[in-house]
């Protein structure tokens, strides 16, 4: 029985004026797979079932539709719904809920496919098919409540899911078809929506509209029409699963439209050979189109709509168009496939050598690679993406900035990596031209209220300080500090820059000298404040560049601070040590054991106290009482070690021992 006759068949739901659809619950799962989604003989099906809602009345939650002269981009085909079916009807002024409260069951494929768990009102329509050709598709359109024009926040990933799953039918998991054009993403409310409420778009491309109230189904919006589409084996038994529910909550009703008559079985002639997609033909290339199909009594091959070639199973495309063939298999099966070609232009090239300048005199140079790019074609199409190769084998893209491998000359290559198969390997010439070498920094030091003269390299054409007003000679005059860059370009045209880095000076400052009295190693160091560059002596003579030194001996020194720029200063300071031993024998001779200078430093208050080697008291020596014999009590002691400590006057103790020897 043809679908026409089938259409006028049994009870209709909602037959209203022209501006709604229509729908027809009593189709049953053969009828609508054979006569309204496939009704073509390139298909072999079978094995058909279908399942969802049992309202009241027997009424059904998928069937039949006819656009009944209304807006509805499909004239004909089947609607699944997760709510009534005489519920899809428009216009859309109700709110469409029907299938809250049914104890109606999810599917668990479904689940599994969208990674899913709380599933509600599943409608399935499920059959097996056998495929003559390479490729099966059909048309759909998701539409949903949930698309609300004035949803709140928490709205905006409310989705109901489904899914069209096919596997082979040995197989034991399926592949979703139901998916954003290009992506894994299934199809949903979050996945395909437009702009214009709080919620975020996603993939509007694929979104038609938020539905008016005179719209002729009952949905709030609904996507453009997609094409599900999938690689098969011809002569394969197949099985696909055609199923929608609600998720989360039976709330909010949706629905799939199925196009009728787009379920087809298609010859692959290939992916489109398109510029956008950086896979067109280039400028004078041929492709073999190849249809061979099993079975096919004839061929006929179509450029633009227009008859070409002759009846065979291959053409050879030399010009840009769509092509399309029909294949005849048997008097009921034309198989179709269907593939648009276009050329790539001829482009030409408008400089292939360029150069940069070398700072150092090494014969290397960093090249702006994506300013040269932009300058080698002269007609170079905006959407076409240029890469430059160090090699003609290369397969990484050499970086924006580049520094030649090969001194002073080197040959990198470069491809419209779009389109790399038409334009690869021109080669292009990069030239490194010497700026006169690197020019080291200098720092000046001008003294306080001094004017000093700072002189660039000669022999460059041109000078450029960056002074206020700018200064074009060799030579400038300073009086303050500062960085004085001056900008040098040689007779090539290459620039270079040289800083001088002008510091103020001022003659030192003695702050401190911290002398490490008392230990083996006498060492002096000089704290100073001033800004300058500094230098340090401590005879006058001979100047270092550190202010530590290591003193030969105890005793007095003078230290001095010299500015190159500004002058010298000086101070005296004393190192302190104590005897090792001494020999009181009345020889005029270390006959006392006494700390010289201890006064001169500042350290006249200190005490010192002697003990004997078991810790006995034997002197207490200070400023009127500096220095001791060997006696104790009036009494010579006798010739050891004799262990002491001194009481700095600025709090330190220092501890040490000495010898007396008779």
């Amino acid at each position: 029985m043809k679908k026409i006759i089938l259409i006028f068949f049994g009870v209709l739901f909602n037959v209203s004026v022209s501006q709604n659809i229509t729908v027809n619950q009593t189709f049953t799962a053969q009828q609508l797979i054979e006569n309204i989604l496939v009704n073509s003989g390139c298909v072999s099906v079978s094995n058909f079932s279908a399942s969802g809602g049992n309202f009241s009345a027997g009424e059904m939650s998928f069937g039949y539709f006819n656009a009944n002269g209304s807006v509805f981009p499909f004239q004909e085909g089947i609607v699944l719904s997760t709510g009534k079916l005489s519920s899809v009807v428009g216009p859309n002024t109700n709110f469409s809920d029907s299938g809250i409260g049914m104890g109606w069951n999810g599917d668990s494929d479904l689940n599994t496919a969208l990674s899913l768990t709380n599933t509600f009102n599943a409608t399935v329509l499920e059959f097996d098919f056998i495929p003559n050709a390479n490729t099966i598709s059909f048309d759909y359109i998701f539409a949903s409540e949930q698309y609300l024009l004035n949803p709140t926040a928490n709205q905006c990933n409310y989705t109901d899911g489904f899914a069209f799953l096919l596997k082979e039918a040995t197989a034991t998991s399926y592949q979703n078809l139901a998916l954003v054009p290009g992506t894994s993403i299934p199809v949903r409310v979050n996945t395909v929506r437009g702009s214009g409420t709080i919620c975020p778009a996603a993939n509007q491309t694929y979104f038609d509209a938020f539905n008016t109230g005179i719209y002729p189904t009952t949905y709030d919006g609904q996507t453009k029409i997609l094409t599900a589409q999938a690689a098969v084996i011809p002569g394969t038994l197949y099985h696909i699963k055609l199923v929608i529910a609600d998720e989360g909550n039976a709330r909010f009703d949706s629905g799939i439209f199925l196009k009728a008559g787009s379920f087809v079985s298609e010859k692959d002639l290939g992916p489109n050979r398109l510029l956008a997609t950086g896979n067109s033909l280039c400028p004078n290339e041929t492709l073999i189109l190849n249809a061979t199909q099993a079975g096919a009594t004839s061929y006929q091959w179509y450029k633009n709509g227009n008859p070409v070639g002759t009846n065979s199973a291959t053409y050879d495309v030399t010009s840009a168009g769509t092509y399309t063939v029909e294949i005849n298999v048997n008097t009921t099966c034309v198989i179709t496939g269907s593939i648009e070609i276009e050329y790539a232009p001829n482009i030409t090239t408008s400089t292939t050598s360029f150069t940069a300048c070398d700072t150092n005199s090494d014969g290397f140079a960093v090249f702006d690679l994506n300013a040269i790019k932009t300058q080698i074609f002269n007609n170079l199409p905006s959407n076409y993406s240029v890469a430059l190769f160090e090699s003609t084998t290369g397969t990484t893209a050499l970086p924006a900035n580049f520094t030649n491998t090969t001194p002073n000359q080197q040959i990198i290559y470069t491809r419209i990596v779009s389109l790399e198969n038409c334009y690869a390997n021109i080669p292009i010439t990069l030239n490194v031209i010497s700026s006169g070498g690197i020019l080291p920094s200098e720092i000046i030091n001008i003294c306080n209220n001094s004017v000093t003269t700072i002189s660039a390299p000669s022999g460059f054409s041109n000078y450029s300080w960056n002074t206020l007003p700018v200064q074009n000679s060799q030579s400038i005059s300073i009086s303050s500090s500062g960085n004085y860059i001056v900008t040098l370009t040689n007779a090539n045209g290459c620039t270079n820059t040289k800083t001088f880095t002008a510091i103020e000076s001022e003659i030192a400052t003695i702050t401190n000298i911290d002398v490490n009295d008392f230990e083996e190693n006498l060492t002096a160091l000089i704290s100073i404040s001033g800004n300058g560059n500094y230098t340090y002596s401590i005879d006058g003579i001979n100047f270092q560049n550190t202010p530590l030194f290591n003193l030969p001996e105890p005793g007095e020194y003078r230290i001095y601070v010299k500015e190159e720029n500004c002058g010298t200063v000086s101070d005296t300071f004393f190192a302190l040590t104590y005897p090792k031993f001494f020999t009181p024998n009345g020889d005029s001779f270390n006959d006392v054991w006494q700390i010289k200078n201890l006064d001169k430093k500042g350290l006249e208050n200190s005490k010192i106290y002697i003990f004997d080697r078991f810790g006995k008291l034997i002197k207490e020596l200070n400023k009127i009482n500096s220095s001791w014999d060997g006696t104790f009590d009036n009494q010579m002691l006798p010739s050891t070690d004799y262990w002491f400590i001194i009481e700095v006057s600025n709090g330190k103790k220092i501890k040490g021992h000495f010898s007396l020897k008779r």
